[in-house]
């Protein structure tokens, strides 16, 4: 045990105070990473009697939310929303994960609007989407239009705001519960507000509603001099652990995780640290159990463009980003799918993804998938898997940073908790 005394005058004793810190500091992040990798084993010896016990508990009734994978039949998704949306000031977090062919863009339009006329595209795509999610017969839910331009300021920052697009990135349901991420970019700090109305409604229809610890942000949250000058020192950096979030508190995108019934898969990511995923297998334990797994990706930020669980024992792994625990899914008799490279043009923007986006599908059921109209390469791979495919184009919509899985948070889908890995 580390154990400290008061320490007392000059410069022998901040020096001290300032030794003591750092390595305080580094013990914490140590103990951190070492409960990561005893996740696993620790999850296996819970009382499996006690966890069958609260997580059979029934959904009240008249509660309209309650999912616990990627696949069930869909009956109700809130699908995010384009419109005003801004590009993010170009800050140490935004910078690290981004590529730096757009860095100028940010620096040029940071605070402003996205271009008028792209956005413009984007907003009829995601029209047309809700349109057609209606008639396949699922209820639509959007956040309310916000003014992402004004700009605010708490006692650790000031920023302006970035858009309510995609839903994906700030809820996360499991079960009849909606978990509100903390977020960890701060032009994304205030984005909780476009979906309050909707929220209070799935509360007051009885449904669970928690938000996590909100971090403030400051900072000491962020490496100031992450360095990142190339995919080269992005991948260097990636293997070596660091990234541009620290331990300083818990945050967390709902996007870097995704539901298998009672096994849901996270991934320490530049917005998600040790701490948030702690906290998230804290909060979800006994009835889940959070896996940390990881992917040879030099920017990893959102876990469903490189892994994303599309069926019962049924997984799209990114052949870009191979997975380092693949052998677990295998093991449990999972079929693992490489999906075919993207189709989309070097020339379409792209400025907060990559062309992976192509993978970064909707499951309405096991037999049906909402997909881009242009990847024809993945809607013959469904084809051979028997899934119909859906097609809608949302290749402006795409420039934004999501698919239609980003762009989507589905309240309810018709199923009942399973574990798949017993």
């Amino acid at each position: 045990m580390l154990r400290v005394r008061c320490l007392r005058g000059g410069s022998r004793g901040a020096e001290a105070a300032h030794y003591i810190g750092s390595r305080l500091q580094r013990v914490f992040t140590g103990w951190v990473q070492r409960t990561f990798q005893s996740t696993q084993a620790a999850t296996a010896s819970q009382n499996t009697c006690a966890a069958d016990d609260k997580a059979t508990s029934p959904v009240p009734k008249d509660c309209l939310v309650c999912s616990y994978n990627e696949w069930d039949p869909l009956e109700e998704v809130i699908v995010g929303r384009a419109e005003n949306a801004c590009v993010p000031p170009f800050s140490v977090e935004v910078k690290a994960n981004t590529y730096e062919k757009y860095w100028g863009f940010y620096q040029k339009f940071g605070g402003q609007s996205f271009p008028k006329d792209h956005l413009k595209k984007a907003i009829a795509e995601i029209e047309e989407m809700c349109n057609i999610l209606k008639g396949e017969g699922v209820i639509v839910k959007r956040p309310d239009p916000i003014d992402w331009s004004v700009k605010y300021k708490t006692p650790d920052f000031e920023s302006t705001g970035m858009y309510a697009a995609m839903p994906r990135d700030i809820l996360l349901v499991v079960g009849n519960e909606i978990i509100e991420a903390p977020m960890a970019w701060r032009a994304r700090f205030f984005e909780y507000r476009a979906y309050r109305r909707l929220i209070k409604d799935y509360f007051n229809s009885g449904a669970k509603w928690t938000t996590a610890p909100k971090p403030t942000m400051a900072d000491e949250l962020y490496d100031q001099n992450y360095p990142i000058h190339s995919v080269e020192d992005r991948h260097k950096l990636a293997a070596q652990g660091k990234f541009v979030t620290t331990e300083f508190e818990p945050c967390f995108d709902a996007a870097d995780f995704i539901r298998a019934g009672r096994d849901i898969f996270a991934q320490r990511s530049q917005v998600t640290n040790y701490m948030g995923i702690e906290w998230m297998r804290r909060h979800l334990a006994p009835d889940y159990r959070v896996h940390v797994i990881s992917f040879k990706d030099p920017n990893p930020m959102h876990i469903d463009a490189t892994f994303n669980i599309i069926g019962p024992g049924l997984v799209l792994s990114n052949p870009d980003r191979p997975c380092h625990q693949i052998e677990l899914f295998k093991k449990a008799g999972w079929t693992v799918i490489q999906p075919p490279v993207p189709l989309i043009p070097d020339d379409h923007p792209l400025w907060m993804s990559s062309k992976w986006l192509s993978m970064n599908v909707l499951m309405l059921d096991e037999k049906r998938v909402m997909v881009d109209a242009n990847e024809t390469s993945i809607q013959k791979m469904f084809e051979k898997l028997g899934i119909s495919t859906i097609k809608v184009n949302i290749r402006h919509a795409n420039s934004l940073g999501g698919g239609f899985h980003c762009w989507t948070c589905d309240i309810r889908r018709r199923g009942t908790l399973q574990s798949y890995f017993d």
